[in-house]
């Protein structure tokens, strides 16, 4: 598990299904989609292209901050833009260190510059506990075998 690829992360999800708005969408009807689907951010496409995501943070900080109205706030003005994306063949454990060291919640996952899926930090802290919880049960195996093996009978 702990060379497990990010494309194993996305696999086990449990809502693998991608969930994604137009830039020209209005904010009302991403807060809407977000709500639907029960979840933090949206990943915002023209096309095929990855151009922003908009995350519940956007909303409070350039919509409600702002005091903007979100049925004539388009995406595209309040969307992050700089997203930082990995490859869908990145390890986990690097796609978890950047979303540490970035303060990151949610991560699109890329092959060959095509969207594949999005990862949160919640889906990796998951990949992590059970990968630690493996790791554990593996050595406590290791440990009771050598125990049994160094009896005298």
């Amino acid at each position: 598990m702990i060379l497990d690829t990010v494309a194993a992360v996305l696999k086990e999800k449990d809502k693998s299904k991608l969930v994604c708005v137009a830039p020209s969408g209005s904010v009302a009807d991403a807060v809407r989609t977000m709500i639907d689907e029960n979840i933090g951010a949206v990943l915002v496409l023209d096309g095929q292209k990855l151009v922003g995501i908009f995350t519940e943070r956007d909303v409070m900080v350039r919509v409600v901050g702002a005091q903007r109205d979100p049925a004539t706030t388009l995406v595209s003005e309040v969307m992050t833009t700089a997203v930082r994306s990995v490859e869908h063949t990145s390890r986990a454990n690097d796609a978890l260190q950047l979303m540490s060291d970035r303060h990151h919640r949610h991560l699109p996952v890329l092959e060959n510059g095509q969207v594949r899926g999005l990862v949160s930090i919640g889906d990796l802290t998951r990949w992590a506990i059970r990968s630690q919880q493996e790791q554990f049960d593996m050595a406590l195996l290791a440990v009771k075998q050598m125990g049994m093996s160094n009896r005298r009978g």
